[in-house]
Formats: structure tokens, C-alpha cells, sequence
């Protein structure tokens, strides 16, 4: 069956191309984007007066199988980005057993195109059991099926290590997602150090934790030619050496969390568990450097993070309660309403934050963009819809989110993943 979307604002962000048009698709992919296309054998689906985007893709995402599927599964994590109009997402290696062979790779693609209505893409680990001493084999996982490596909760602590990881990668062309981290600073902290965190009496992780692995690893990157995706970038400091490493033409790109951007330390005092992440939310201070960062372009992707916890692993006392939040099924109208309504920047920007760099980043052929011979996914959004967020409504099992409650404007109404329709909003 064709699918014929009628009259939408089409936004690609690779072309610049922003203008009411027809999209026709076909076989999985599109076929013809002009105005006004005449056909008598496809389903048709109006969508005027909406925006029609390339398929949103968030590139850090832990969905928990194998091994806590209490927590999510692929099936459910899936179901909750599909609702949250991502047509893809990329998975974290934490998970039991780690991400860290062949099997455990092949296993998450099986399971996605089994259960998923959307695309998995496995991220695999830097090193075995995300221990930081001895590396994969890079090269066969990523014969496997992962498309980044990455010790997400982990840092990578030992600087030979890690130059060993940048030599490897380059020679394979590979890209590294860096969790910039160092535990002989952070180890034993729970919120950003500062004056909130002395105020409340709770242990401070200070952003020298974050900022000497950027620094470091910056500078091994620009050594040794490798690709470095910063994850969760969390401090002025940080932005700032990105900025500066861009400059020098070293190969470096970077992210933020809706959370970073939209909560500061001071939502802390109430020790209320669902705003325990990590990195820590920060500032004041830094939340406006990162907004910076997002207009100059020296922050690369929008991602969400997603952490899904069951509600007894966050209904616990503060220190001892994990770090994480959910996010698949709030960021998108929580970007919408903080950058784009308020005019921080345009439509454009954050189709290439959610699409096209990610897409770019992670070396994904045919995603990202709208044209004839593009694959065929696609988030069609509603700007002008005002709701209020409720996890009990999610599809993802976790509900660990610190917005319960906000009204927000604008949210996906339609994810297109290969021609299909996986979720249409009611």
C-alpha cells in the first residue's frame, strides 16, 4: 500500500527546503515530494497545517534488555519513542550481560525487528564489562550491527586505554561516545557541588569531574585523529572546550538532555529522586551557556537519555536511589516549547538536532533527510496542541519523569517508520 501525506509543511534540514508540498511513498521509501501529487491507489492521510519533519532519532537511550526488562524492554521502549515520534533510537551498552560481544549485538537487532516499531541501533562497548582495561573487538561488533561504541556509565578512566580506543577507532573507522567522567572526583556525589548542595546537605559532584575527562580526551581526539561524541554535556566549561575544539578542526561533536537545559540544582531541595541524574542537573550558570551552545552550533544533537528505573529502585532515600530519568515520551514538546516557540531556534535547527545530524553522526544512509530515494521515516508534528505530560499514559514501563504535570505546546501526532504508520496520535 502507497501512503500519500496531503499538504504538510515539509522541513528538511539537508536541503534548507521548508514549503507545503506532498510527500509519496512507496516500498519504504519516498518517492515523489512536490506540490499537489494526483494518485488514485494510496492511502491518503491530511496533514495540513502540520509540520512534517525527517524520522526524530535519539542516539543515547538505555533500554535495559537484556537483563532488567522489569525496567523496559525493546518492545516498550520502543512503543514509547514511536509515541514520542522517534523513528529510531540508538541503545546504550550497559545492560546484563553488557554489549560487549557478538552475540549480545546480534541479540538487540533480532529482538528490535521482532518487537520494535521503530529502528534499534546498538551502541557497543569501549571495553569488556565497561571495566575500562581491556578493549573489544571494535571491528567485529561493528560487523555485528553496532553503529558507536560507548561505556556510558562509565568513564574510561585510564588515558593509555582511551588512546588505544582513538588509535583502534580510527583505523576503523569508528566513532567513540565519550562519558566524561572522572570517579576519583565524582565517586561518592549525588547532586551538582555548590551552594544548593551545601545548603540541603546532600554530596556534591563538582564539574571539574566532568570537565578534566573533555579536556583530556579533546586532547587525545586532536592527537590521534579519532571521532568523539560527547555525551550529556553539562557545564559551561565543557561547552566551552568543544567550542574550542571545533575550531581547531578536531573531529569532536557533543549533546545535551532536555533535562540540562530546562532544570537547574535548585529543583533538588525538595530531594525528590526523579531529578538524581547524571551528570547532575547544574547551574543557572551553565544552563545558559548550554542554550548558547545549541544557537552557536558547538552542541551538536538533542538526546534524551532515557533511563527507565521501576518506581522501587526511585522510592528510596535520596543517596541511595539510582541515577536517571525517562524521556522518549516528553522531550520532543518540551524542546518544542523551550527552543522553538520562545524563538531560541527555528524549526530548521531542531530537525537538524533530532534528524539529520544525528543520522550524520552515526553514519545512518538514508535517514535524516526528505527527498526522492530518502527511506521513508518521518515524524509529522502538531504545533499549536496544548497538553499536559502524564506518565501513567506512557508506553515505556519507567516513570521516573521529574515533568509530570507540565503543560506544554506542540507534540508528535504521527511517526512513520519505513512507509508504516506506528503511532497516530487520537
Amino acid at each position: 500500500m502507497r501512503l500519500l501525506l496531503k499538504n504538510g509543511r515539509v522541513i528538511d534540514p539537508v536541503s534548507g527546503r521548508d514549503e507545503t508540498l506532498d510527500l509519496l511513498i512507496e516500498k519504504g521509501k519516498i518517492v515523489e515530494c512536490k506540490p499537489q501529487i494526483k494518485t488514485t491507489d494510496a492511502r491518503v492521510m491530511d496533514v495540513s497545517r502540520k509540520v512534517v519533519l525527517p524520522g526524530l532519532i535519539d542516539m543515547h537511550v538505555h533500554l535495559r534488555e537484556p537483563g532488567q526488562e522489569y525496567k523496559e524492554t525493546i518492545q516498550s521502549g520502543g512503543t514509547a519513542a514511536a509515541r514520542g515520534g522517534f523513528t529510531a533510537v540508538a541503545c546504550m551498552p550497559n545492560t546484563k550481560p553488557v554489549n560487549d560481544r557478538r552475540d549480545v549485538t546480534e541479540f538487540i537487532r533480532t529482538e528490535a525487528r521482532r518487537h520494535s516499531p521503530v529502528h534499534v541501533f546498538p551502541i557497543a562497548a569501549i571495553t569488556l564489562n565497561l571495566e575500562g582495561e581491556n578493549l573489544t573487538d571494535m571491528a567485529e561488533l561493528k560487523k555485528a550491527g553496532a553503529v558507536a561504541f560507548s561505556d556510558d556509565g562509565h568513564s574510561v578512566v585510564d588515558s593509555q586505554v582511551m588512546r588505544r580506543a582513538m588509535e583502534y577507532a580510527r583505523m576503523n573507522d569508528l566513532l567513540l561516545i565519550d562519558h566524561c567522567e572522572d570517579p576519583n572526583l565524582t565517586a561518592s556525589g549525588v547532586m551538582h557541588e555548590g551552594a544548593v548542595s551545601y545548603a540541603i546537605g546532600l554530596r556534591g559532584i563538582p564539574s571539574a569531574g566532568e570537565e578534566v575527562i573533555v579536556a583530556r580526551d579533546i586532547t587525545l581526539a586532536g592527537h590521534f585523529n579519532a571521532r568523539l561524541h560527547i555525551a550529556h554535556l553539562s557545564t559551561a566549561g565543557s561547552a566551552d572546550m568543544v567550542r574550542a575544539a571545533k575550531k581547531q578542526g578536531i573531529a569532536i561533536t557533543a549533546e545535551v538532555t532536555p533535562h540540562h537545559v530546562l532544570l537547574s540544582d535548585n529543583h533538588l531541595r525538595g530531594y525528590d529522586t526523579n531529578y538524581k541524574m547524571s551528570p547532575p542537573l547544574r547551574g543557572e550558570s551553565d544552563i545558559k551557556a548550554l542554550i548558547k551552545a545549541v544557537q552557536d552550533g558547538t552542541i551538536d544533537v538533542f538526546v534524551t537519555d532515557h533511563a527507565p528505573h521501576s518506581p522501587d529502585d526511585k522510592e528510596m532515600e535520596f543517596d541511595y536511589a539510582p541515577f536517571g530519568i525517562i524521556g522518549l515520551e516528553s522531550a520532543v514538546p518540551l524542546l518544542l516549547d523551550r527552543f522553538v516557540h520562545s524563538g531560541l531556534i527555528s524549526l530548521q535547527r531542531f530537525a537538524e538536532m533530532l534528524s539529520s545530524n544525528p543520522a550524520r553522526i552515526l553514519g545512518l544512509e538514508g535517514k535524516g533527510r526528505i527527498e526522492p530515494g530518502a527511506d521513508a521515516d518521518l515524524t509529522v508534528l502538531n504545533l499549536s496542541k496544548k497538553h499536559t505530560i502524564d506518565v501513567s499514559a506512557f508506553a515505556s514501563k519507567g516513570r521516573n519523569c521529574p515533568f509530570n504535570g507540565w503543560t506544554v505546546l506542540g507534540q508528535p501526532e504521527i511517526t512513520i517508520v519505513g512507509g508504516r504508520v506506528v503511532y497516530e496520535a487520537v
